[in-house]
């Protein structure tokens, strides 16, 4: 099913777009400001993502932003009352794909949503299986690039193997000998306290210049990424 985000801080037209979309049997979550919005976006994976510009908490340029930091393929339509050129231009330099100046007929905005959506579904068929996406972080495995919150990451061999089996298990406990015998295979003799400095070592690239805490231990049993 299709997953759309509103983003209007208008109680009455968050609604309406709420209903219309419903209507064409797509599932909705709304926002009515740029913090919330920000925390649903990292939570949650949408299909297409309609922002309006003028929000309390953060505006939908800094919300945009900070999403294309680490999502660059969902589509995000900006809303706006606006009708200056350089307010559309700050927009899509802020990763917005379309815009509708405020006031819009119902049935424009619906084609437009369709219109991204089909978009970016072409471009997901072609390049999905070698992008491995959980929360901010994002691996390209058919390069073999990192990174988090659009910075580049750059790891050894064995940690980026590490981060990769982490990032695939999506969350779920990865336990200590499985994940030995993944990276190392049977024939290494890998004791647990080579996983643990491997693991130390991510920390340090992964998690502590981002002011992050991702990669859990769970004592006695193995390890788990934790998007927050």
């Amino acid at each position: 099913m299709t997953k759309v985000l509103i983003v209007e801080d208008d109680l009455d037209l968050n609604n309406n777009i709420r209903d219309a979309l419903r209507d064409e049997q797509l599932i909705v979550d709304c926002a009515f400001d740029g913090k919330i919005a920000s925390k649903f976006l990292k939570k949650e994976s949408y299909d297409c993502v309609i922002l309006d510009i003028n929000l309390p908490g953060k505006n939908g340029y800094e919300v945009c932003s900070l999403f294309r930091q680490y999502n660059t393929s969902t589509p995000v339509l900006m809303l706006t009352a606006f009708h200056e050129l350089d307010d559309k231009v700050q927009g899509f330099e802020s990763g917005a794909d379309d815009y509708l100046t405020k006031p819009f007929y119902m049935k424009e905005l619906l084609l437009r949503i369709q219109s991204l959506i089909r978009r970016k579904l072409n471009v997901t068929n072609e390049v999905n299986q070698d992008i491995n996406i959980l929360g901010d972080i994002v691996i390209n495995t058919s390069i073999q690039k990192v990174s988090r919150q659009g910075t580049e990451v750059m790891l050894t061999p064995r940690e980026y193997q590490i981060l990769l089996r982490l990032i695939k298990a999506n969350g779920d406990l990865v336990p200590k000998k499985e994940l030995i015998k993944e990276i190392w295979g049977t024939n290494i003799d890998a004791n647990t306290n080579t996983i643990e400095v491997y693991i130390n070592f991510l920390r340090k690239k992964i998690d502590k210049p981002f002011g992050k805490d991702s990669i859990k231990t769970k004592i006695g049993y193995g390890y788990y990424f934790e998007d927050k």
